[in-house]
């Protein structure tokens, strides 16, 4: 079974309301799909995380390598891909893009052997995943504060356990919209912050500090990703668990942060870190570093779906009677064709995802609203 044609599809959607984290507004939602055939008529998907156009870009200069292998070579053919580009990319867009494409040969391998990828990948710990609610941006022109405590109570009130929401836009009015959410959600429910890399060392171990009496789950992303040892300071002068990862790209970017002791909570991203081969390498790392591993998902249905299935293998860590279950990133904001691509909308039943048990990703694209919102 080999490779015979590999295509990007980018979609889009220009919004109506835009809204921002601490560095950026998004004024549409633009996310980029990679769809791999083979010469026996199956079909892969996957999903690139980051800029769909830089995205598509890279995966097209990929393309004449795939044409030909066997798409069941998923560890070779990554392994080339990455030689060919690493002079060029040892982060950023070479592994993006290798994750769409490693993402949607694991889908034809399931697909091939009738099996949804966490078979073929050892099997599962657990088929339904605890979810968090992902929001709290800042509306553009609006109040924070008022509008994510309202936004994150409907979240609550819709049976989820866990929220997340974002800040970065100054110490005093984001301490402001951490009591305000805290207030509206009550004592019970966990609440994560995510500053998006908007603050120095200094200010955010002031908002460390401060926000720790709003029991706050993990401070994601403090700092700029690229200052490790401000991770290291803020980790270690205030109180609340740090939590990083999403934008350090394949083994060796995590490993070094690792070493340096930056975070206590890892966030891959299975659409960013390399796909699911890469993915699993990742939990061989936060094991032997003794780091909790709660996977980023920032995307569409097939983000999701392979969001899942990774979640599905991660092993309990540490074994005990009470296993915890990591919880899956369930974005809310508003994305029309996040569900609108599959036939079947991942959605969740009072804050927990079933894990699609399909072959592959356990998904069926919609190639009708591939079209409505072709980009």
């Amino acid at each position: 079974m080999k490779i015979t044609r590999v295509q990007t599809h980018i979609l889009h959607h220009q919004l109506d309301a835009p809204f921002q984290s601490s560095f950026s507004t998004f004024r549409a939602r633009r996310h980029l799909l990679v769809e791999i055939e083979t010469d026996t008529g199956l079909i892969g998907w996957g999903e690139c995380l980051g800029p769909a156009d830089i995205n598509a870009a890279v995966v097209s200069a990929m393309t004449p390598m795939l044409i030909g292998r066997p798409a069941l070579d998923i560890e070779p053919t990554w392994l080339s891909l990455y030689n060919e580009f690493r002079d060029q990319g040892q982060r950023g867009n070479i592994h993006t893009a290798l994750s769409g494409i490693d993402i949607a040969l694991w889908d034809i391998a399931g697909k091939h052997f009738d099996a949804p990828i966490h078979q073929l990948m050892g099997g599962a710990w657990r088929l339904d995943i605890p979810a968090y609610a992902t929001g709290g941006f800042r509306p553009e022109g609006g109040d924070h504060a008022s509008a994510c405590a309202a936004e994150m109570a409907a979240y609550v009130a819709a049976g989820f356990k866990a929220v997340k929401i974002k800040i970065g836009f100054g110490v005093e009015s984001d301490l402001a919209t951490i009591a305000a959410v805290r207030a509206s959600i009550g004592p019970d429910i966990e609440l994560m912050t995510d500053a998006n890399h908007g603050y120095d060392a200094v200010d955010a171990i002031e908002v460390g500090r401060r926000a720790s009496q709003y029991n706050i789950h993990w401070f994601e992303e403090p700092v700029l990703p690229e200052a490790l040892r401000a991770y290291q300071q803020v980790r270690t002068a205030q109180p609340i668990p740090v939590a990083a990862g999403e934008t350090w790209h394949g083994r060796w970017a995590i490993d070094e942060a690792l070493q340096q002791k930056t975070v206590q909570i890892l966030q891959p991203d299975v659409c960013g870190v390399g796909g699911l081969s890469e993915a699993r390498k990742i939990i061989t790392l936060a094991d032997i570093h003794h780091v909790r591993l709660v996977p980023h998902v920032w995307g569409t249905a097939v983000a999701l779906a392979a969001g899942l299935q990774f979640h599905a293998i991660l092993p309990p860590a540490p074994p005990s009677h009470e296993q915890r279950s990591p919880r899956l990133e369930f974005d809310q904001t508003y994305n029309p064709f996040r569900q609108e691509i599959v036939t079947e909308p991942i959605a969740h039943i009072n804050g927990f995802v079933p894990v699609p048990q399909g072959p592959g990703l356990g998904i069926t694209i919609n190639r009708d609203a591939l079209r409505t919102y072709a980009g």
